[in-house]
């Protein structure tokens, strides 16, 4: 493997792990509020292709995106509301199997409603625009993604940190009850919560199928078990820990496929997600919980 066809593969592999930290987050945001993982976040990011497909079908680019995202949004606040909200002071588990429930509901809805056959992503121009550097050449999209990545994820960290739903959604994470008691309007924090998490979904599917130009019905189950176990990696519950475990699994992925190894590409993540679960439970970033007394 020469110098140049190894930085292709890596660059190729920070783009699929900024779409991977994208949609990681919406995983660890859930996380942090409810402590529920949301299976059904990697179906979302399916219906935002299928959603893609449909607007592309009669209106420009730059008018299906703003709607993707949209819909998108509201897709996952009737969830929250519908799926997650009446069990929000049952058992856990029981909150857990709905997750789940709304994860085979989706696949199974987008299975009777466009068939189990891959359709094909409509391609956005300017993000296959090819662009070469020496030997290099890539399109727009892989140079686009993990920018795009990083300026999402510091505007997120600015509205988790300087704003007024930015504090009561770090209040809600450290003591669910108490923020109630202090007046903090739980339903409105949760909303917000699945309407960042569902459009970081969008534009992560967008940038994911681009690349890949097909959806079918089970195209967001392996991301999304990639990117809960990116969330994993990082410490479920950080942000900054869900971008740096998508950009490790991107990178290990695509250079495990360069080398050879595409057959154990899939298994190795889940190797890894073993690997931290035994030696560090909290992830990389992941704090410790402290029981008081």
């Amino acid at each position: 493997m020469t110098l140049s066809t190894l930085f292709q593969h890596i660059l190729t592999g920070i783009s699929l792990g900024g779409a991977y930290a994208l949609i990681a987050i919406g995983y660890t945001m859930v996380y942090g509020i409810l402590r529920l993982i949301n299976f059904a976040h990697g179906d979302i990011f399916m219906m935002a292709g299928y959603f893609m497909i449909f607007s592309m079908a009669s209106l420009p680019w730059q008018i299906a995106i703003p709607i993707v995202c949209i819909v998108t949004i509201i897709l996952g606040v009737v969830i929250e509301r519908v799926a997650y909200k009446p069990l929000r002071t049952a058992p856990r588990m029981s909150i857990m199997i709905s997750a789940i429930a709304v994860s085979y509901l989706l696949q199974n809805l987008a299975t009777y409603l466009f068939t189990a056959l891959p359709r094909a992503y409509p391609e956005i121009p300017f993000l296959k625009r090819i662009f070469r550097f020496g030997t290099v050449s890539a399109s727009l999209v892989t140079f686009i993604t993990p920018v795009l990545t990083i300026l999402l994820v510091i505007a997120l960290m600015f509205l988790i940190n300087h704003t007024k739903i930015g504090i009561a959604i770090r209040g809600v994470s450290k003591d669910f009850e108490t923020a109630q008691l202090m007046g903090i309007r739980i339903n409105k924090v949760i909303s917000v919560i699945f309407i960042i998490g569902s459009f970081l979904a969008a534009i992560g599917s967008i940038l994911y199928f681009t690349d890949r130009m097909s959806v079918t019905p089970f195209s967001g189950t392996l991301p999304g078990l990639k990117c809960f176990v990116a969330a994993v990696l990082g410490g479920i519950g950080s942000i900054p820990g869900a971008v740096v475990g998508g950009f490790v699994i991107g990178i290990s992925e695509t250079l495990l496929v360069a080398l050879g190894y595409s057959t154990f590409s899939d298994a190795f993540t889940f190797a890894l997600l073993i690997v931290i679960l035994l030696f560090r439970p909290t992830g990389l970033f992941g704090e410790k919980n402290i029981d008081k007394v």
